[in-house]
Order: C-alpha cells, then structure tokens, then sequence
C-alpha cells in the first residue's frame, strides 16, 4: 500500500513543477516582449515618463512632453515609408 502512495505523491509533484515551469515560460515570454517594446518606442516612452515624473513632483513637464510628441511624429512618419531592398539601409 505504502508503495502506491508513494507513486502518487510523486506525479502530484512533478505537475506542481510543470505549472511553475509554464507559468515561468509565460512571465519570460512577456518580459521579453515587455523589453522589444520599449527597445521600440524607448525614446517616447521614457519622455513620456519623465513628464509624468516631472508634473507628479510639482514642476512643469511641458518640454518633456514636446519632446515625446515630437518623437512620435518622427516615428510615425519613419513608419509610414516604404522601405524596399534598395532603401532598406538608408535610413539605418
């Protein structure tokens, strides 16, 4: 009897440890996509979070967020061009 229990016992553990292994797999998925983000949209987004830092604590932020607005134009408008195999590095 006992060594039934035991081979119970084990399969109970091993799929707590495949959950924690999934749940790991998912939270790395997402810091990875998380860190491709802001590689992305850096510029903008730390403008915009030192804006947000700056009025939080009282002083004017304007600038800041000139700043991000200006780096999102630019983006959108690198965005909108074609590229081709013959421009692919032109802008690079």
């Amino acid at each position: 009897m006992t060594h039934l229990n035991n081979k119970q016992t084990v399969g109970k553990t091993r799929q707590r440890g495949q959950g924690m292994s999934e749940y790991l797999i998912i939270v790395a998925l997402i810091a990875v996509a998380a860190i491709g983000v802001v590689g992305f949209m850096g510029d903008t987004v730390s403008n915009q979070m030192a804006s947000m830092a700056m009025e939080i604590s009282g002083q004017d932020g304007t600038n800041a967020t000139n700043t991000a607005q200006g780096q999102a134009t630019a983006a959108e408008n690198n965005a909108a061009q074609g590229k081709t195999m013959a421009t692919f590095a032109s802008g690079n």
